[in-house]
């Protein structure tokens, strides 16, 4: 517990950065729906009314959805930033995927909150929060270990021209990326389902306001 304390403390810096970066692309995600044209408006409407319909009249159909084909999605994520990280090269590439997986979710929060206002809200909260806050902590968790341990070895291989062993490093930063995966994993157990029975007590109000009496 002692180890895991100090190397938080070390690594308070990198928590913060990753952090303001997938805040950044949050924000940039949801600017981009002012960016979209009225047609390409009208269409996302017309698919989000059709999801809305299917998620309301699905019933059991819609219920079950594939546990590996969720967890799949997220655990790409986690897989690509530990390869990145033990490349070293892709350093940049770990910054770039927090990035994009901030502006995923500030696009899809602000096109339903554009689309639908307070209710667009709620429905992201019962459907997207719920997993994310739970998925989003371990990609950042995971992103500052794969940039400390790129880091790291830049540190000890080049700066310092150093040729010592860097097992047990890498056994820390592959075991921490496991525990991720288990946390993953739990996630996606919650979002395959629990996330669409949460889905259905909303969308009865979507359908109202697309399809008003």
């Amino acid at each position: 517990m002692q180890p895991f304390r100090h190397a938080l403390k070390d690594q308070t810096s990198l928590y913060v950065f990753v952090s303001v970066l997938f805040l950044m692309g949050v924000v940039f995600g949801a600017l981009m729906v002012n960016a979209l044209t009225l047609e390409q408006q009208q269409d996302l409407s017309r698919y989000l009314g059709d999801f809305f319909v299917s998620v309301n009249q699905g019933g059991v159909e819609f219920n079950q959805l594939d546990f590996w084909a969720v967890a799949g999605l997220h655990l790409k994520w986690i897989g690509l930033i530990w390869i990145l990280g033990l490349s070293v090269i892709g350093l940049p590439g770990i910054l770039i995927l927090d990035f994009l997986k901030g502006v995923l979710i500030g696009f899809t929060v602000g096109c339903l909150v554009g689309q639908f206002s307070w209710k667009g809200l709620l429905f992201a909260f019962v459907s997207i929060a719920p997993h994310n806050l739970i998925i989003i902590p371990a990609l950042l968790i995971g992103s500052v270990a794969a940039v400390s341990f790129s880091l790291g070895i830049i540190r000890s291989r080049v700066l310092m021209n150093r040729n010592g062993s860097f097992a047990r490093p890498f056994l820390s930063y592959t075991g921490l990326t496991l525990a991720m995966v288990v946390v993953v994993l739990a996630a996606s157990a919650f979002e395959t389902w629990v996330t669409p029975v949460m889905m259905t007590w909303v969308t009865p109000m979507l359908e109202q306001v697309l399809n008003p009496v």
